[in-house]
């Protein structure tokens, strides 16, 4: 393995955790805003709900009224047909009864389809009030886990960048670029080579470059894989036993010995 190889594998893990770090730091806050647009959606959910309350309630006031109204109107005039001298004054007034009491009779059932149309509110309201409740205990819950992972994150972060700086000084200069270069177009730069395939594209390597890589004692030069670029690495103690090939010549002359 090159020289600089292992030091670089090393780099890698630490620039891996710095990114790791950085991205929960950004991601962190629009977590929370995210359950902030929720517990405000919610609200706004409940606020309808109880706009609605509202408007039942002011509906059945006014059916309330009106349904006083048309009854006392129906006195008024029956008093009045007792004063009533002809059949025809009689029968006007009996309309008229008859169309006041209809009205309050019609005010009533809606005044009852109201209340109805309230209970299932009331239900609604418990169920958003509830909605409302748990979204902001979660948003201050996760709040509170923001702060602290983000704080802890920040001291972690500031670990691992010391961590880098020492681990790039010791390595070569043309290495450190080749690094660099490929970590950037890739966003990693280093993949190892497992069972002949490089773990970062899944690509297959070529049976004369996998024997290169497995074979080879030559420390002035890194393998890259064909495919993605990146620098490959072999670990002979994760690699899976290679299974050994039999020539066909050795079979052709069992077979013929089996059968002598």
């Amino acid at each position: 393995m090159h020289p600089d190889l292992e030091k670089l594998i090393i780099l890698q893990n630490h620039d891996v955790e710095a990114k790791r770090l950085r991205d929960e730091i950004a991601a962190l806050p629009k977590r929370i805003a995210e359950l902030e647009a929720k517990a405000k959606a919610v609200e706004g959910q409940r606020a309808v709900i109880l706009d609605l309350i509202a408007k039942e309630e002011a509906l059945r006031r006014r059916q309330e009224s009106d349904i006083k109204d048309h009854k006392a109107k129906a006195d008024r005039i029956r008093k009045q047909m007792d004063l009533a001298t002809t059949t025809a004054q009689v029968t006007a007034f009996e309309h008229e009864i008859a169309f006041a009491q209809s009205e309050a009779s019609r005010l009533e059932d809606a005044e009852l389809e109201s209340m109805e149309r309230s209970e299932g509110l009331d239900q609604q309201k418990l169920l958003a009030d509830e909605a409302v409740t748990n979204a902001n205990a979660t948003l201050d819950r996760e709040r509170i886990r923001a702060a602290e992972t983000i704080a802890q994150d920040k001291i972690s972060l500031a670990a691992v960048d010391e961590l880098r700086k020492s681990a790039r000084a010791g390595i070569g200069e043309d290495a450190l670029s080749t690094y660099d270069r490929i970590a950037k177009a890739k966003g990693t730069a280093i993949a190892e080579a497992l069972n002949q395939k490089c773990m970062a594209c899944q690509m297959m390597v070529r049976p004369q470059r996998w024997n290169d890589l497995r074979e080879r004692d030559n420390n002035d030069t890194m393998m890259t894989c064909e495919t993605c670029g990146r620098l490959l690495y072999y670990d002979p103690a994760r690699d899976a036993p290679q299974r050994k090939t039999v020539p066909v010549e050795s079979i052709a002359a069992s077979i013929i010995r089996s059968t002598i």
